[in-house]
């Protein structure tokens, strides 16, 4: 039973892939007949292809002509692969043919790398919506109920405990912590959130439990509303698509009736021989069908957002895409969180008194307890440095740790909150770090007590 619900699926999600393929290896089949010589089975096997492959956009093409009264390419495909076909047929040219099936395989795979392309976009929809959790934890009365995120009101008052997703957006009414914004900024640097600061659905609360008040819907929070710029981009033609459709419905008329007219026309304005006349003109329509202009933009403009969206960049939609393609330059700040998602320690500078490696190895030793992004670059930096671990150690939000290291205190943070146990900053460090800030990096001081 779970072998035939697996097949069931795996055939609904790759129906058209499946066709198509079926499609292409009864082509090669049909085409590997003909080589030998056997047209009968050639006959069976190309036609045969035809069918598959051509059913759906066959079907989309007569749904449009009988719904909308419109013609659009789907027919005209149609309409020039059974005209190479006809044109096999009659004039035993039987290559025309398979010519007409490899016109209907490039739509079939068309159509289903486009209809990849969209199974991925909500895909990559879906894993948005898991990043703010299903239920959150209201105080009513006092106490602590869980409730459904769609049953928050605005007032409610939810808490929200270290390392826990905040539910939606609110403002915090009590406590004090780091929250990983990285989900909505890409920023992977924590920020420091305390009351009366605003805090955002999917994003992650850090070391301190939040007591945090509702001010809008749930359905209006932020990440909600960036999945439904996504759910909008990919049903968004971009302008590139726009001209294509409008252009597609005049050609297609124009192609049509021109293909009329080249078949009833010249016989009575030129004297041409009916049978001539009639294979010019289904040779007009098979060369005249755009099928690889229709195929190129949707597919790999969805492909684009898809794959964007899996590695955390959102396109309002495909013009915004395309305008990429125009972009001579970007500025980048913070290149490490760029690169590789996480915080990296730049450089160590030091005053004459320590080396890089002494430096390295006190604030690492203060900075393995710590859950600070910061902290474990730090101790990442000195994976290779032989140092052992603080006692004592305590942090204070939003300034720095401290801790005993081999029975000297050190202290590693701001400059405010050396200054508390350190009377004077070397000023040429000072002079450094201002430098470093305005370039874009954090600057961590490191010392030990005097």
């Amino acid at each position: 039973m779970l072998y035939a619900q697996r097949f069931t699926q795996f055939t609904r999600e790759h129906a058209d892939m499946l066709a198509a393929l079926v499609c292409g290896l009864l082509l090669f089949l049909g085409w590997f007949a003909l080589h030998l010589g056997a047209l009968e089975i050639a006959l069976l096997l190309l036609p045969a292809a035809y069918v598959i492959g051509g059913y759906e956009s066959a079907r989309e093409g007569l749904t449009t002509l009988f719904k909308q009264k419109e013609l659009d390419v789907d027919l005209l495909m149609i309409v020039a692969a059974i005209g190479a076909a006809s044109l096999g047929l009659w004039r035993r040219e039987y290559h025309l043919i398979i010519d007409g099936a490899i016109l209907i395989l490039i739509f079939a795979i068309s159509g289903a790398l486009e209809g990849y392309a969209m199974q991925r976009t909500e895909r990559s929809i879906r894993s948005l919506m898991s990043l703010t959790p299903d239920t959150a934890r209201v105080l009513l009365q006092g106490r602590e109920e869980e409730v459904s995120i769609s049953q928050l009101k605005v007032g409610d008052e939810i808490v929200v405990k270290p390392g826990e997703l905040i539910p939606t957006d609110g403002i915090i009414v009590s406590g004090y912590s780091t929250i990983n914004q990285a989900a909505i900024t890409g920023e992977s640097l924590p920020v420091e959130k305390t009351v009366g600061a605003e805090v955002f659905a999917g994003t992650l609360n850090g070391y301190g439990a939040l007591q945090i008040k509702v001010h809008k819907p749930a359905q209006s929070s932020l990440i909600v509303r960036v999945i439904r710029l996504v759910e909008q981009a990919k049903t968004q033609a971009p302008p590139s698509q726009e001209f294509i459709d409008r252009f597609e419905k005049g050609y297609a008329k124009v192609i049509v009736v021109s293909g009329i007219l080249l078949a009833t026309l010249p016989p009575f304005l030129w004297g041409w021989d009916w049978e001539i006349t009639i294979y010019r003109a289904l040779t007009f329509l098979v060369v005249a069908s755009p099928c690889a202009l229709m195929a190129a933009i949707m597919p790999t403009l969805l492909s684009g957002i898809a794959n964007g969206a899996r590695q955390g960049i959102l396109f309002k939609n495909g013009a915004q895409l395309e305008k990429i393609g125009k972009v001579r330059a970007i500025a980048f700040d913070k290149t490490g969180t760029l690169t590789i998602g996480q915080v990296q320690v730049f450089q160590v500078i030091t005053n004459s008194k320590y080396t890089q490696t002494d430096v390295l190895k006190a604030a690492a030793s203060i900075e393995s307890s710590s859950e600070h992004p910061i902290g474990k670059a730090i101790v990442e930096a000195a994976t290779d440095l032989n140092w052992v671990g603080a006692v004592g150690v305590q942090a204070i939000p939003g300034q720095g740790i401290i801790g005993i290291v081999k029975e000297q205190q050190v202290i590693v943070g701001n400059a405010t909150f050396l200054q508390q146990y350190v009377t004077n900053l070397p000023e040429e460090l000072q002079q450094m770090a201002q430098c470093l800030e305005q370039e874009g990096k954090t600057v961590v001081w490191v010392a030990g007590e005097e």
